[in-house]
């Protein structure tokens, strides 16, 4: 917590276990806070992580929120939160019973990461796998969970082939790729990557789409051709986003004035500012903040949010 009692982020870095596959990591809810609580991590703090966590509920129910939307996750649920998310629990592990797998991009191949569309964004409502999908998925799950913890007399490295290609297979059926979507995107896809990369990288100097043209060599019309395949929103929505989502956490855990969020986020002045936040978000961010921090309660209560994906 900070001076004032109010919970910051902590960042989560990606730590390899002694002796497992480099770049992943499979985890009942028990093994989760105990590995969180290994490393000096409050496990019901807000986290970013710099890796990709997969979570499915088997038995009970699990609470948590994902950039300010909840998520009550029940039997047979599935949440996937990505690098950079901010992601809290607000009900108590022990209560539920479930699997985690961590996991780095670079652990699954390129073409796995192309397919799966893993380093997108999360969509507002990811597909969700029809019934052979649901079936294969949760075979996959099971099978990765005995591979993980037996290798069977196999090489590390032949071990460790095993384990990527199951969770390719998993993330595949999680994603909900189709393939008519994968041709829709077409030759957008590197435009996509990396303006979402730049954009990453710069919210906070620019949010004009033609800087970013500039930059990276493509045209306004086609980042933005690019980004409607990908995320489906146009490339200004795409990075107004992004700077609207950094202005909800650091409004949330943070004590910064609003003016010096503005000026961090690289707005002119708190007057331009304020009137980019009411007009995104219907609110001024002195109302978001008092809203936000009023009204979270300790349950976590609230309806399933957007990326709770039921397989």
């Amino acid at each position: 917590m900070d001076r004032n009692g109010h919970t910051a982020i902590t960042e989560v870095p990606y730590r390899d276990s002694v002796g497992a596959p480099p770049g992943v990591e499979i985890l009942d809810f028990a093994g989760l806070l105990a590995r969180a609580r290994g490393h000096g991590i409050d496990p019901y703090s807000p986290r970013r992580l710099a890796f990709h966590e997969l979570i499915t509920v088997r038995s009970g129910v699990l609470r948590c929120s994902v950039d300010f939307a909840e998520h009550v996750l029940t039997e047979d649920a599935w949440l996937w939160v990505r690098p950079g998310q901010v992601y809290q629990f607000h009900s108590g592990l022990t209560e539920a019973e479930g699997a985690v797998v961590l996991f780095q991009s670079g652990f699954l191949s390129p073409a796995t990461v192309d397919a799966a569309r893993v380093d997108h964004p999360a969509r507002q409502r990811p597909p969700t796998p029809g019934a052979a999908g649901q079936d294969t998925a949760r075979r996959v799950l099971d099978l990765l969970e005995r591979e993980y913890r037996g290798p069977a007399g196999l090489s590390l490295e032949a071990h460790t082939e095993v384990v990527r290609h199951l969770l390719a297979v998993l993330v595949l059926r999680l994603a909900g790729v189709r393939g008519d979507e994968g041709d829709a995107e077409g030759a957008g896809s590197e435009a996509f990557r990396r303006f979402q990369q730049a954009v990453e990288r710069d919210f906070s100097r620019t949010h004009r789409v033609g800087d970013y043209a500039r930059r990276l060599g493509y045209s306004v019309r086609t980042l933005t051709r690019a980004t409607y395949a990908a995320a489906g929103c146009g490339a200004k929505t795409f990075i107004d986003d992004r700077v609207l989502l950094e202005a909800r956490r650091l409004l949330v855990h943070t004590d910064l004035a609003a003016a010096t969020i503005g000026e961090r986020l690289g707005f002119p002045g708190a007057t331009v500012f304020t009137k980019f936040f009411r007009r995104r978000a219907g609110e001024t961010p002195a109302a978001f903040r008092s809203r936000a921090r009023g009204t979270r309660h300790a349950d976590g209560s609230g309806g399933p949010g957007e990326d709770q994906v039921r397989v």
